[in-house]
């Protein structure tokens, strides 16, 4: 089960994401989402379990749970949208 966590402080790291959901079960991955540019945080990431019960367990348990100061937002994540409009250069 793929779950989106949002609302992150910009301090935490995969390892702190990895341990707040380790205790509803076993985590395949976790990935704080960093910027391109700068190197930072985006301030969400999404955690990957294989067993679906223990990924809704987890959503129930950390949704609005704080993080290193920050209440996170956690839920199933949904499958990326893709615009089919082609791109416009701007030169």
């Amino acid at each position: 089960m793929n779950i989106y966590v949002g609302n992150l402080a910009y301090g935490v790291t995969d390892g702190d994401l990895r341990d707040a959901f380790a205790a509803s079960g076993e985590v395949s991955s976790a990935t704080i989402i960093m910027d391109k540019i700068s190197g930072e945080s985006k301030g969400f990431g999404f955690v990957e379990m294989p067993n679906k019960q223990q990924g809704e367990a987890a959503i129930k348990a950390l949704n609005e749970q704080p993080l290193k100061g920050r209440n996170m937002r956690v839920n199933e994540a949904r499958p990326r949208e893709t615009n089919s409009a082609p791109r416009r250069n701007s030169y």
